[in-house]
């Protein structure tokens, strides 16, 4: 029997899911297990290593029963995941050491300061890492995670030392269960993520490994995003299948979005919110301090992206419903949105719960609220976080403009991107039209199809771009002066929110 079916395992930042695939892009069946993270210390965001693997293999099993799917009815097997996050395990027996850092997570904020003085190759650190990284300094990414690891968990540099040490992200994490430890391998992707691949000579830079003193040989192969990557066991869902496609959630969303053309551009509105636009095989050296990254590296060509990176989108709504208990569900925030018709009365959120990204980079930065009133009503304070995502990505947009970027046209998709009156602000705010496809789960189906054309069912991701459909789009229609005073409210809340982190 030939095989049917594609499995996306999606692995996120606050739950696994599974999609299962025709080979036409239809969702045929889906699974998905929220989790919870904890937070030890201000600052500090971790996961339980163990819940990662069993909500990913639980998506993976129960999307199979949902939809009647046996395992030898699927072709190929795709993983997206949270990048950044870190893990360190056993070798031998696939054991974590200590809890997943999340990319989220600040506590190398220090040592992200003293780097800030430090040489590297005869170079500053922060321009040896922009030029050879495409990143900034910043706790975010996993080489000062890494390091962390190895000099705090007790014993774990000396076995290290000793070769007992797997080092990785959540993607080459999930590839060593599946594969029973097979397979240390990781995708370009999620490599360039790391602030130790060197993004155009496609290897490790070794003065980054010497600097951060992390041994080589700990670390995951890199491979491109569609290729022949291990086998998963026949334990995990009844019959051996070939893992096929992988990258970073960010990645695999742009190419769920079909944006292979350079200037085509997307925006993922998930926990946090990330805009990356292709810039095909030119590596575009930001001046605003966006990211230069690897968008996908297909048969050893690779194709690049600039990216604007918010750590607060989804997970602020996730706060007003847990926290605060101002709202029930996020479904709520549609309707407040609407009864206020927009309009926070001067409230301004900046939802710099775990820092602020680009273009600011500060780590110290805490979420702030200004403009409150006796008048300000619940409608306009959930408002204002909404909002404010909104403003976060239109700094994004103008960064882009000044490096030379300017987007025409944006691809919205996660949780989020349901909200209509959302969207509709988003379009407003940055002044231009703003498209939400039929399928706004798009990371998963970038895993699809990347896992897809490693196993050779499609000859070019061309080959399903026309997979893409549009449900529904949203033009600017506010006001010139009003989208001027609005961006004006919110910088000056910006700029008092880094005059408190100082």
């Amino acid at each position: 029997m030939v095989a049917r079916y594609i499995m996306a395992l999606d692995q996120g930042t606050s739950s696994s899911r599974a999609i299962i695939y025709s080979l036409d892009g239809q969702v045929c069946a889906m699974a998905q297990h929220d989790f919870e993270m904890s937070f030890p210390r201000d600052g500090w965001v971790e996961q339980d290593p163990e819940v990662l693997w069993d909500t990913t293999l639980r998506s993976g099993r129960d999307a199979m029963a949902a939809g009647g799917i046996k395992a030898e009815d699927i072709a190929c097997i795709g993983i997206t995941n949270q990048r950044e996050t870190t893990l360190a395990w056993d070798r031998s027996s696939g054991k974590c050491f200590n809890n997943a850092i999340v990319w989220q997570d600040r506590r190398t904020a220090d040592r992200c300061a003293e780097m800030a003085e430090d040489t590297i190759d005869g170079q500053s650190a922060e321009t040896y890492i922009r030029e050879t990284t495409g990143l900034v300094i910043d706790p975010y990414f996993s080489g000062t995670k890494y390091a962390w690891l190895l000099d705090h968990v007790d014993g774990l540099r000396d076995a290290a030392g000793r070769g007992e040490v797997c080092l990785g992200t959540v993607d080459s994490f999930l590839l060593w269960r599946l594969t029973g430890g097979a397979a240390h391998v990781t995708d370009a992707s999620n490599a360039s993520r790391t602030q130790l691949f060197d993004i155009h000579r496609q290897q490790y830079a070794e003065p980054l490994l010497d600097y951060f003193d992390i041994p080589a040989d700990a670390l995951p192969r890199v491979a491109d995003n569609a290729a022949n990557l291990g086998m998963a066991n026949a334990e995990w869902f009844g019959a051996e299948i070939p893992v096929t496609g992988m990258a970073g959630d960010q990645q695999a969303a742009l190419v769920g979005q079909c944006c292979f053309e350079p200037g085509m551009t997307k925006s993922t509105y998930g926990t946090g919110c990330f805009v990356m636009t292709n810039t095909g095989t030119e590596a575009l050296t930001s001046q605003q301090a966006l990211l230069t990254t690897i968008a996908y590296r297909l048969g050893g060509t690779t194709f690049y992206a600039l990216e604007g990176s918010v750590f607060v989108a989804g997970v602020a709504v996730k706060w007003l419903r847990d926290n605060l208990a101002v709202i029930d569900s996020a479904d709520e925030t549609s309707a407040a949105f609407a009864a206020c018709k927009g309009d926070t009365g001067g409230v301004y959120v900046v939802p710099a719960f775990t820092g602020l990204g680009a273009p600011h980079w500060d780590p110290h930065a805490r979420a702030l609220v200004t403009g409150l009133t006796l008048d300000t009503s619940r409608e306009q304070f959930v408002t204002a976080f909404l909002q404010g995502v909104a403003f976060q990505t239109g700094e994004l947009f103008e960064a882009m403009a000044k490096d030379g970027a300017p987007v025409e046209a944006l691809r919205v998709d996660g949780g989020m991107s349901v909200n209509d009156e959302l969207c509709q602000f988003i379009a407003d705010v940055v002044d231009v039209t703003v498209e939400r496809p039929r399928d706004i789960e798009t990371t998963a189906l970038g895993a699809a199809m990347l896992a897809g054309l490693g196993q050779g069912l499609f000859t070019s991701l061309e080959d399903v771009a026309g997979t893409w459909a549009l449900q529904k789009r949203f033009s600017p229609e506010m006001a010139a002066q009003t989208r001027s005073q609005l961006k004006a409210g919110y910088a000056a809340a910006v700029e008092r929110t880094i005059l408190n982190s100082n």
